[in-house]
């Protein structure tokens, strides 16, 4: 098998490391090429010891790691409990690692992000993909965005924030034999991986599209022509009891990012939340800056719309590739799983239940990296998917 995974629910930090070693390390046939862990805040007292231990143990060409107030290992998701998951991949091909640490720092030329990887000039976007694990207190990862969608078109960057943490200086990302206090952790990705991403944002739409025909930056002035509160209150007419429930309970409304597609479908939206409406101009103030073109629809999520869109995402991307996913790591919010699902271990549960048995690991993120359109974002109460083909 080219991809192993492991999850261990003991207390114990070295018994723990010692159970999922144990369990994945006689799945590849040799040493893995990429290591990455997940740990629970109760492992946190030992977290400097864990990238040497197991850079010793096993071998990997590389090796990343991050906390997580929630750890995701095959088909269970720890939410209240101690919690490491190991996931080992191995290419038979040949696929290059370049391992990096960026951070933030000031510089004679002002604010810098340093640590990029010298392979990133050269790497082509459609056979590479950034990893990318980050302290959300100490990593600019707006500017860090920015830079990558700007002077690297099309490349996929994936991964998440780190969680479980409540300051700077409390978050140990791990990378190669070490812990690391700030900024991210990573690797750039190239060759024969054979990876795409799944971004699972877990609205559904409510309206119709519309165009934006007003807007000064994040305020958008008129839709079509209209104020945006005149449509509201005209969708609201149409809109059934249940619908008009989740739209009482939190309006979000969904930007689509390539605008030379001739029909829209799920995927295609960047989900943003709506701040509020003047009563007075109608206009919409929403959490994204906006202009005039881009065409945009309400949405509406709650627990129902997440799991059916998480499913219909899976099953389209099984459709469009010849290649079933024979691995793959999460990065799910941390307002997922029994917050907002009834059951546990639902986004896990679903990946499996589609994809059948494929090795997982991941955690509950502070925010969720992911390509929208070509484009990469930071999201809020998405599933970040990434699969590997065998």
């Amino acid at each position: 098998m080219p991809f192993a995974a492991a999850l261990s629910t003991a207390p114990d930090t070295a018994q723990a490391l010692e159970e999922v070693c144990v369990r994945t390390e006689n799945v590849l046939v040799s040493a893995a090429d990429l290591a990455v862990l997940f740990y629970s805040p109760h492992h946190r007292a030992a977290a400097e010891t864990l990238a040497p231990a197991l850079q010793q143990r096993l071998s990997p060409r590389c090796l990343l790691g991050c906390p997580g107030e929630s750890i995701v290992g095959n088909d269970r998701e720890v939410e209240d409990g101690p919690a490491l998951s190991l996931w080992l991949a191995r290419w038979a091909k040949k696929v290059e690692l370049n391992p990096f640490h960026l951070v933030h720092e000031a510089t004679p030329d002002g604010h810098s992000l340093l640590g990029w990887p010298y392979a990133l000039a050269e790497a082509d976007p459609a056979s590479a993909l950034l990893l990318v694990l980050a302290d959300p207190y100490t990593f600019p990862v707006d500017a860090f965005l920015q830079e990558a969608n700007e002077a690297h078109r099309g490349l996929r960057v994936v991964g998440g924030m780190a969680s479980g943490v409540r300051g700077p200086g409390q978050c140990r990302l791990l990378l190669g034999d070490r812990a690391v206090d700030r900024g991210a952790v990573g690797v750039l990705l190239q060759g024969a991986v054979g990876v795409r991403a799944v971004v699972s944002q877990g609205c559904r739409p409510i309206g119709k599209h519309m165009v934006i025909t007003k807007a000064e930056e994040n305020i958008i002035l008129e839709l079509s022509g209209r104020p945006p509160l005149e449509v509201l209150q005209e969708l609201w007419q149409v809109l059934s009891e249940q619908e008009r429930q989740l739209f009482q309970r939190g309006l979000h409304i969904g930007r689509v990012i390539n605008e030379y597609q001739g029909e829209f479908q799920r995927g295609d939206f960047l989900i943003r939340n709506v701040l509020g409406l003047d009563s007075t101009s109608g206009a919409l103030a929403i959490t994204e800056r906006v202009r005039v073109g881009q065409t945009v629809q309400f949405q509406v999520r709650d627990a129902d719309s997440a799991d059916e869109d998480l499913h219909a995402l899976l099953q389209m991307d099984l459709s469009a590739h010849d290649r079933p996913p024979a691995g793959a790591l999460l990065f799910t919010c941390n307002g997922r799983g029994t917050r907002l699902f009834p059951q546990p271990d639902h986004d896990a549960g679903v990946i499996r239940a589609e994809l059948g048995e494929v090795p997982l690991a991941g955690f509950f993120a502070q925010g969720e990296l992911g390509p929208i359109g070509g484009q990469n974002f930071i999201h809020g109460f998405t599933a970040s998917v990434v699969l590997f083909e065998e």
